[in-house]
């Protein structure tokens, strides 16, 4: 009986190690995820929800985009995703992306706005990695030398900062 016992002990605090474990990976992979999409998605796997660490990002695509904007000085470079590749990952062709900030701050961005040379979820400004201070993880950039149209209050406040979610409404 005793015999017994150990081995149901030994299983169990295996089971929980194991457990242990798991939990970990999972919370490391979490710290890993920049980006969190939900909504109406069309995916490959079916799901309704898709997270996004910094390399997934970059595999999407990776856009560069040298403009000034009305929050820093000078004219910057700056290295992300297009939304124009984003859209197309999940097949998504009209509606709004409801982009949401760290701090809760969200703002509709039309699908109609994700088009070749426009905006990007830059991530690197000027060859580094942006902190939260530095308006980081994810910084909707439009190109707004590019153009008169992307020199508007309309675009600027699509232009969210510290962005690590996203809605997509169809």
């Amino acid at each position: 009986m005793v015999h017994l016992s150990k081995k149901v002990g030994l299983a169990a605090l295996g089971v929980l190690l194991a457990s242990s474990l798991c939990a970990q990976e999972i919370d490391q992979d979490a710290d890993d995820v920049i980006l969190t999409v939900t909504g109406a998605l069309h995916s490959e796997d079916g799901d309704d929800i898709a997270r996004f660490d910094l390399e997934r990002l970059r595999e999407l695509d990776e856009t560069r985009i040298e403009t000034s904007t009305i929050w820093t000085e000078g004219t910057h470079e700056f290295h992300g995703t297009s939304l124009a590749a984003f859209v197309e990952e999940f097949d998504i062709t009209d509606g709004i992306l409801r982009a949401r900030a760290i701090n809760d701050y969200a703002i509709d961005i039309p699908v109609s706005d994700a088009v070749e040379g426009g905006p990007i979820m830059a991530w690197h400004l000027d060859g580094a990695p942006m902190s939260l201070r530095e308006k980081g993880p994810l910084w909707v950039i439009y190109p707004y030398d590019s153009a008169p149209e992307y020199r508007s209050e309309l675009i600027y406040s699509r232009s969210i900062w510290q962005l690590d979610r996203i809605e997509v409404i169809r």
